[in-house]
């Protein structure tokens, strides 16, 4: 008799690794009232209406940095414990085609109770990012631990 594993996946995003053309690191650095600053991968949850999890990530992008990316490829999963099971981020490696950030859209812009929400790059070829405070930290390891390669990948993809 075979036993069947049975997840309740309560939250899927999709973010991105996102690289300019000068080999930096794309981020947001979030800031709110009564806490230090940290810093994460733009991108966020998958709505019923996103056509699949890459669809999710490119909406989140236009939304949240009013970004287009060249490309994308998944190269990281990262889970946890929630309220309503698990919470699984995607993680996708792209380039940034373009950024215009007057077009920031996301709802996040219209509540000012929500914090700062404001765009940071990050040499990759520099240990710049070993001194913020990115969050998952398993996502700021995976990034350190591969960073020539996402390089390398966000350079050939689109």
């Amino acid at each position: 008799m075979t036993e069947q594993l049975t997840v309740t996946v309560g939250r899927r995003a999709a973010r991105a690794i996102l690289i300019d053309g000068y080999g930096r690191l794309v981020l947001i650095k979030r800031t709110k009232p009564g806490q230090e600053p940290y810093w994460t991968a733009p991108g966020g949850g998958v709505e019923d209406s996103d056509s699949s999890i890459e669809a999710a990530l490119y909406r989140e992008l236009s939304e949240e940095l009013g970004a287009e990316a060249a490309g994308a490829s998944q190269v990281f999963l990262f889970s946890s414990p929630s309220d309503a099971g698990v919470a699984v981020q995607h993680f996708f490696v792209a380039r940034l085609a373009t950024l215009d950030e007057s077009t920031r859209s996301g709802p996040e812009f219209s509540d000012p109770s929500r914090g700062g929400y404001d765009l940071d790059r990050i040499d990759l070829r520099s240990d710049e990012l070993t001194s913020i405070d990115l969050k998952p930290t398993a996502l700021k390891e995976f990034i350190l631990a591969n960073r020539e390669a996402l390089l390398a990948e966000a350079a050939t993809v689109g």
